[in-house]
């Protein structure tokens, strides 16, 4: 090791043999590396695709670093098979053989003519310009190869993920897509004529178009994982896939509630039928009862009861013309509207007649208040008083009188009750807007 070169020290013979076993293994990893890369189905794939955009500038560089990186290879086997023929040419190197392969193994004797590495945009080490010829020593020629291996590897892993992921579940989806749009002909669901078919042309253009962009630019399609610097880290963007594979879940789903109108449309008529005419009856009653108030009792606001609304009556009508017409993308929405209007209906007339009817309903109860303390005032000896008789009979007429003042008998219930409770020596009743001279009592 005295003895030194343009290179350093002049090594010795075990220091070259234990050098060219490194390089021997450095250069079958390479050669297995290149070899895979060469048989890898994404770059067979790209070699035979018709590229555009980001993919095709960046397939046009990974090229010619592909065969740059096979030009470096090259010169990296012939300068390893010269080391090795000086090496073979003794079994004990001279010092001449050992400074030869000193400079070959340490030093910059490995040449590459510039039009090799000026190839179709090839990137240069470092970025530095091309030369006539480059020189590398054989450590820096393997750094060279293992970063254009990467790059090269990265994008080609890259567009094969792609393609393996996206294509093949746009062609999945594109076939749902064609029997949904079958059912949803069968159901009447057409572009134009209902929201659902609009929906279904638009997923089919954007399916056809994002898979042809798929195939020709499979890099505009993937998310580099960051922080990772390993070849292919990252995974296919599927924004537009998934969002339109919502679209047609959406899609089906609408269908579905056309089939399933289809299947129980007449069932769902007949109903709505049955909540449309109980309602017209229990209006009609409403409007019976509205003259039997005004007939029977006096002084009281009796509200106005509304006729049936025609136009439910129209769209009934026509959603029975769409189930005899088939039209079941228009008779699933009418369907729903009206079940719910049917309801609402009902309610409103159920209400009109409660409201009519009340003052009927408080007469009832007055009438039943009554009779149950005249059956208390018997049970307790008091039936043939004669104060209790005379206000029993005074609101008894007031209440099956006709036109009855509710008031006016209230008020007559309620002496009626007090004197009682006067008997009876219970607690008062309370005497709301009873007279001054009816509360003196039996001695007034």
């Amino acid at each position: 090791m005295g003895v030194t070169g343009p290179t350093g020290p002049v090594m010795d013979r075990d220091e070259v043999d234990r050098a060219l076993a490194r390089l021997g293994a450095e250069h079958e990893a390479i050669e297995t590396s290149l070899l895979a890369l060469q048989d890898h189905a994404g770059r067979r794939l790209l070699e035979g695709a018709e590229l555009t955009g980001v993919t095709q500038e960046r397939w046009t560089a990974t090229e010619a670093s592909i065969t740059l990186l096979w030009t470096y290879f090259d010169a990296y086997t012939d300068a390893l098979r010269s080391a090795r023929d000086i090496r073979s040419r003794r079994r004990w190197s001279s010092r001449e053989d050992l400074a030869e392969l000193t400079e070959l193994l340490n030093g910059d004797a490995v040449t590459v003519a510039g039009s090799a590495t000026a190839t179709a945009n090839a990137p240069t080490l470092h970025g530095s310009p091309t030369k006539l010829s480059e020189r590398y020593s054989l450590t820096t020629l393997v750094d060279r190869m293992n970063e254009l291996y990467a790059t090269s590897l990265d994008m080609v892993v890259a567009a094969d993920a792609v393609w393996s992921a996206l294509p093949a579940r746009i062609d999945l989806l594109a076939a749902e897509l064609q029997r949904t749009r079958r059912l949803a002909h069968s159901v009447g669901v057409r572009p134009g004529e209902h929201p659902a078919g609009d929906d279904l042309e638009r997923i089919t253009r954007i399916l056809t178009k994002l898979r042809e962009q798929v195939v020709s630019d499979p890099l505009a399609f993937w998310v580099a994982a960051e922080g990772s610097s390993a070849p292919g880290g990252g995974r296919p963007d599927t924004t537009v896939y998934d969002r339109e594979a919502r679209a047609l879940d959406d899609v089906r789903r609408e269908i579905d509630a056309v089939l399933t109108v289809r299947q129980d449309a007449e069932k769902r008529i007949v109903k709505l039928r049955d909540l449309l005419s109980r309602a017209d009856r229990t209006l009609a009653e409403a409007r019976t009862a509205r003259g039997e108030v005004l007939a029977k009792i006096a002084a009281t606001e009796v509200p106005v009861v509304s006729g049936p609304p025609t136009v439910l009556q129209e769209q009934l009508a026509a959603a029975a013309e769409y189930r005899r017409q088939a039209q079941w993308h228009r008779l699933s929405p009418l369907l729903e509207s009206l079940e719910q209007k049917a309801e609402d209906e009902l309610l409103r007339a159920r209400e009109s007649l409660t409201a009519v009817t009340a003052p009927l309903a408080v007469r009832a109860e007055l009438r039943g208040r009554l009779d149950a303390y005249k059956a208390k005032v018997a049970r307790h000896g008091f039936a043939e008083d004669t104060l209790l008789v005379e206000r029993y009979e005074k609101a008894r007429r007031m209440l099956w009188s006709a036109p009855c003042d509710l008031r006016a008998a209230e008020q007559a219930v309620l002496r009626y009750q007090h004197a009682a409770a006067e008997l009876f020596g219970g607690p008062r009743v309370p005497e709301q807007g009873v007279p001054e001279d009816d509360r003196r009592g039996p001695g007034a």
